[in-house]
This record gives structure tokens, C-alpha cells and sequence, in this order.
């Protein structure tokens, strides 16, 4: 019996001290280190190399000159905020082959624009988008300091894609580097038909609103709001579409002209510098179709009439005209109204230019023009006369009215618009009985391309529906 109770009693110990020995070499479990929380830097610098999103729950700052590399897309959710500061002017290039994809919705638009408390022009820089298609070469590079390794632009592809732009707001842009040298509010170099541009608006730049440098892109629904310079400045071969637009100057703000005798205009087209040594027929030739157009100039504010021939004590000096048609360009203008021109209306200037307007394959073709002061329609002096095609502006104006069908319009009332030259809140809406809500016309040149949608009314708006409504601003 002893035996046994010391048998049992040496197999409990045994097993005790098993036990024991095997939990103390059990090791201690390592305690998970609490993450370091993330700290968002709102700068954005250099070079995107990667794909990258920017949030709409976030205010980004850029910094300089900021490029989307090829082969990278930069995806911008709506509602979107990109600033910048006045010591460091952000400029975003969006180079060949890259993509930028800001889709906005008139709700929640994407806003470029300043980050300083008392915002000014060139604040920001300007948003610059580089493609592959074909342009003439007149300018060479990308202009405003650009890196040399994103300045070159165009190629052989019309359809290229450089992604899209919707309810976009580009605010308080125009970078200036040198004199004549400077970012736009939306620089278009190369930029090919695949690309989407619909609701873009461009307010208080510095320098255009838009430049088209060569390219095929299309667009439609934009805005011209306040910009120092030209609102539409195409050049080097651009041959796109354009339909729904507005162009509206502040009488009182342009950009330094100095000596050079540049003025500001609504539209300024060329195909070529010739100063660059090029012929005026370098091809591929400037070739934009336009159609819905309201271009509303200073009109010599405030108050001065067609008949006194002075500039308004409230109007810049350096204010141009409604259409400055130039440089061997052809050009469509349809179902438009350029309205309040300070040095004249229709302008066109050297022979080639003129020569594409009289054989029928230009035309200011069935839209309204009008002028504070100056002629409604000029042509550029000293000009060799050349039967048949005589360069004069009682010429001119005869085709206007005859066979581009369009009207010259002394009293402005009489387009019945709501209110055009109330600049801090301009309504471009024509009223119950405007001559604009009927009789536009889609059957001269490329206005019959697919492009273009039929409407009925002429001006960028039905008299109904306000396109600009949510998104768009105004008393900037």
C-alpha cells in the first residue's frame, strides 16, 4: 500500500514539474506596435511619375511647375480644390502621352485657383495640357518657362486623347515669365479630338483665357470671364470646333501693352508669326469652326456711343476688337453675337486673310455684330488692291450683309438681351421676342459636321436653360 501511494505520489511531482518547465519556455508575446498616423502634405511638387488621385475632401497647394509624366494619369475627383500661392505660382503641365481626368458636375465643379486671402491675376499659374496632334510648327516649344524636357508638343495623331475636362473653374490664372511670355488660364498645345473639353470656365487670368497652339481638340460650353488679354487665341494650324461659349471683358483690366501696340481682344486667330520667318501659307492653316457664340467687349464704358469715336474715361486704352482675324487664318463664325467692340467689330488683316473671306471660304456667317466705337467691320490698311478682290471695308461689310447673312446692329437693345454689360452679373439669356431665339442656320462650311448640335437659337443660350448655372461664377 506504502508502495503504491509513493508511486502515485512521484507520477503527480513528475508531472508538476513537466508543466512548470514547459510554460517557462513559452516566450513572452511581442506587443503590435500602435501605427504611425499618416500626415497629409497638401504640396504638390516636381514630377508625377505615377497614377495619383486627388480627393475631393482635401485642398491641395501647388508649387511651380508641377508635370504629369507620359504614360501617367492624374485622376481629379469633383468637387476638388488645387490652390496656389502668389511666391511659388503653380503651373500644371499635363505633357504627351499623360492623361488628366477632372471630371466635375455643376454641383461640385473642380476649382484651380488661388490660395491667398486677397486673390489677384497670376496667383495661380494656369493649367497647360500637351498632346500629339498635328499643328505648323510656328511655335516651337511650350512658352512661360517650361521645363525643356516637357516642352516640346504635337504630333502626327489628330484623335490623340488627353484625357477630359468637365466643370472645371481655372481662376486668378496667367504666370508671366517674360515679356510676351507668359502661361494662359488653359494653354492647348498639340491637343488632339480624342480629348473631352465641355464646361471649362477661365476668370481674371492675367494673360488669354484660352490658347489653342495647333491641334484638333473640340469643345464646347466655355467661358471667357475677365481676362487681361484675348479670350480665344488660336495659332499654329489649330483646326478644331467650338459651339456654346461666352467671351465677357472687364472694361477696365488688360494686361500691359507698353510700346508694342498689342491690344486685347474677344477673338485673336492667326495661322503664323511671321516675325518667326514663316510664310502666312505654312501648312497645316488655322481653321477654327465656331457657332453659338455670345462675345460681349467693354462697350467704352461708361457710356460713350458709336458716334462720339472716343474711348470711355471707364474703358483700358489697350482694349482691341470683338474679331481680330489675322495672319493668314481662315475661320467659321456662325449664329454668334460679338457685341461691344472698343476699336471695331470684325477686323481683318493681311492679304491672305482677306483673300480666304471674299472667295466664300471664311465667313462671320449669319450672327450680329456691333460696336461702341470704330467700324463695325475693318480691314487692315495699305493693302495692294487686287481685282477682283477689293480690300476695303464697304467690300467687306457688303459680304457680311449679303452673303454671310449677318447684321450689323447700331442699337444693342434691339438683340433683346437680358442684361450684357452688367459685368459683376451679366445675363446673356436673350427675352420673349429677341431676334437670336430663331434662324440659325448649319449649312455653310464644316457647320454641318455631327459636331454641332442643331439648335435653333443663335448666342450661346435658348432663352430658357442656363447652362452656366451651379458652377460657373461671376464678380471676380
Amino acid at each position: 500500500m506504502k508502495k503504491q501511494f509513493f508511486y502515485l505520489l512521484g507520477l503527480v511531482i513528475v508531472m508538476f514539474a513537466s508543466s512548470c518547465s514547459k510554460s517557462d519556455t513559452t516566450p513572452t508575446p511581442t506587443p503590435t506596435p500602435t501605427p504611425t498616423p499618416t500626415v497629409f502634405d497638401p504640396n504638390i511638387r516636381g514630377i508625377i511619375t505615377a497614377n495619383r488621385t486627388l480627393k475631393k475632401d482635401s485642398v491641395y497647394i501647388l508649387r511651380g511647375y508641377v508635370y504629369v509624366a507620359t504614360g501617367v494619369t492624374l485622376t481629379i475627383e469633383a468637387g476638388t480644390k488645387i490652390t496656389s500661392k502668389r511666391d511659388s505660382a503653380g503651373v500644371l503641365v499635363v505633357y504627351r502621352g499623360a492623361k488628366i481626368m477632372a471630371e466635375g458636375t455643376a454641383a461640385a465643379p473642380i476649382v484651380f485657383t488661388s490660395a491667398e486671402s486677397a486673390p489677384v491675376s497670376g496667383d495661380f499659374g494656369g493649367v497647360v495640357i500637351v498632346g500629339q496632334a498635328p499643328g505648323n510648327n510656328n511655335h516651337s516649344v511650350v512658352e512661360g518657362g517650361v521645363d525643356a524636357a516637357f516642352s516640346a508638343f504635337g504630333g502626327t495623331n489628330p484623335a490623340d486623347n488627353s484625357g477630359t475636362l468637365k466643370y472645371v473653374r481655372i481662376e486668378y490664372g496667367g504666370k508671366a515669365v517674360n515679356p510676351g511670355d507668359e502661361i494662359n488660364g488653359l494653354s492647348l498645345y498639340g491637343v488632339g479630338s480624342g480629348t473631352t473639353i465641355d464646361y471649362v470656365e477661365v476668370l481674371r487670368g492675367y494673360d488669354d483665357a484660352f490658347e489653342f497652339f495647333g491641334g484638333t481638340v473640340n469643345c464646347k460650353h466655355l467661358i471667357a470671364y475677365n481676362c487681361a488679354d484675348d479670350d480665344y487665341d488660336m495659332d499654329d494650324g489649330y483646326s478644331g470646333k467650338i459651339q456654346f461659349a461666352l467671351s465677357i471683358r472687364d472694361p477696365k483690366f488688360t494686361d500691359p501693352k507698353g510700346t508694342t501696340g498689342d491690344v486685347s481682344n474677344n477673338f485673336e486667330v492667326d495661322n503664323v508669326n511671321p516675325a518667326n520667318g514663316f510664310l502666312l501659307t505654312r501648312s497645316p492653316i488655322s481653321f477654327p469652326v465656331l457657332s453659338n457664340f455670345t462675345a460681349v467687349g467693354p462697350n467704352s464704358a461708361p457710356g460713350a456711343t458709336a458716334s462720339n469715336g472716343t474711348i470711355g474715361s471707364g474703358t483700358s486704352a489697350d482694349y482691341g476688337w470683338g474679331m481680330r482675324w489675322r495672319r493668314g487664318t481662315k475661320f467659321i463664325l456662325a449664329n454668334s453675337a460679338v457685341i461691344g467692340g472698343s476699336k471695331g467689330g470684325l477686323r481683318l488683316q493681311e492679304d491672305s486673310t482677306i483673300q480666304y473671306f471674299v472667295r466664300g471660304v471664311s465667313g462671320f456667317y449669319n450672327s450680329y455684330v456691333h460696336v461702341a466705337n470704330g467700324l463695325a467691320v475693318d480691314v487692315q490698311t495699305g493693302l495692294a488692291l487686287s481685282s477682283p478682290y477689293i480690300y476695303d471695308a464697304a467690300s467687306i461689310l457688303a459680304l457680311v450683309t449679303g452673303s454671310n447673312k449677318s447684321t450689323v446692329v447700331t442699337d444693342v437693345t434691339t438683340l433683346k438681351l437680358g442684361d450684357p454689360f452688367n459685368n459683376a452679373a451679366p445675363n446673356l439669356k436673350p427675352l420673349a421676342g429677341s431676334p437670336m431665339l430663331t434662324g440659325a442656320l448649319f449649312d455653310f462650311g464644316g457647320l454641318t459636321d455631327a459636331f454641332f448640335e442643331k439648335v435653333a437659337y443663335k448666342g450661346a443660350f435658348d432663352g430658357t436653360t442656363d447652362w452656366t448655372t451651379g458652377w460657373a461664377v461671376w464678380n471676380k
